[in-house]
């Protein structure tokens, strides 16, 4: 194809117009045009075409059959080009892909990251859950939210918020027990970060990390488990906080313990895309101040072990 052979482009909307609205006036009058103009455009394309689009009629003018059968065209292509041009002007939205532990997803992020949105339409949110380090090093995702300690190889890493522990179940099971020893004869569940040793030595007792029992990888399911019964769960504050508000669970022992940490953790290139940045900054400040000022919102530091 050559572009030499294409029907003068400003002819065509005014070839347009004048099939829909079946008048050279009227359609002078929907494109700001003189009739004059209108007329010329549609002979300057009936010429290029070879052929006559339009029977003239008193007033009027109706599409002959070639007219009708380019009608289709013209109106297919204007179409498309007025779509294209649409996605061009629209602003382009940025994708902001976060993979969150399961359990401070649904606990904690999801209804933060509604409200940012109120305030940022145009920032297009897709999240996931995962408990590994996997879909941030892929590139799977551009931020994450997880439990841990400080170190965080090949990233970027943002305290959010220290945990306490302390172990939760179900009011039931809690009726039978008196004094954290009595824990030796009941089933404990447990999490691959949660440290039950420790707990024990907060509470004066001198045990070892279970070697049995249910292990949850899914700490919301752990949350679960200890609804129904299961055991008796080490759960950090954060999370069993709804569940312990609504009844569902109960802390059976005052002692709880210091543990981990939940880290807003990102690859290095995360600081060349502003849009993910002010919500990483914002995610922290909200922590800390829900915290009561664990740490001022200026004082927005990263630590980075590559």
């Amino acid at each position: 194809m050559s572009l030499n052979d294409l029907p003068p482009l400003h002819t065509l909307p005014a070839f347009e117009a004048a099939a829909r609205l079946g008048s050279f006036l009227a359609a002078a009058d929907a494109l700001h045009l003189t009739p004059s103009a209108i007329s010329h455009r549609i002979k300057l394309l009936e010429e290029h075409l070879g052929q006559p689009l339009f029977e003239r009629r008193h007033r009027a003018v109706v599409l002959t059959a070639t007219g009708r059968r380019f009608l289709a065209v013209v109106r297919d292509s204007l179409l498309r080009l007025d779509e294209a041009a649409a996605t061009l002007r629209a602003p382009q939205r940025e994708r902001l892909r976060i993979s969150a532990a399961p359990a401070l997803g649904s606990q904690w992020l999801v209804g933060r990251v509604a409200a940012y949105q109120e305030r940022h339409p145009d920032l297009e949110f897709v999240l996931a859950t995962a408990t590994s380090l996997g879909p941030l090093l892929a590139g799977e995702a551009d931020i994450g939210l997880r439990y841990g300690e400080e170190e965080w190889p090949g990233l970027l890493a943002w305290k959010l918020f220290e945990e306490r522990v302390f172990p939760v179940c179900s009011p039931a099971l809690a009726a039978g027990l008196t004094q954290a020893a009595n824990l030796d004869q009941r089933r404990l569940l447990r999490h691959p970060l949660l440290s039950w040793r420790r707990w024990f030595a907060a509470a004066g007792l001198d045990r070892a990390e279970p070697a049995r029992g249910p292990l949850y990888e899914d700490a919301l399911l752990m949350l679960e488990g200890a609804v129904a019964g299961h055991g008796i769960a080490l759960m950090a504050g954060s999370l069993a906080a709804p569940y312990l508000a609504e009844g569902r669970l109960v802390r059976p022992f005052a002692a709880d313990c210091p543990d981990r940490c939940f880290y807003v953790v990102a690859p290095p290139a995360v600081q060349e895309r502003p849009g993910a940045m002010a919500f990483i900054r914002w995610l922290v400040r909200g922590a800390h101040e829900a915290m009561g000022g664990v740490a001022r919102a200026s004082a927005f530091t990263e630590r980075h072990r590559p």
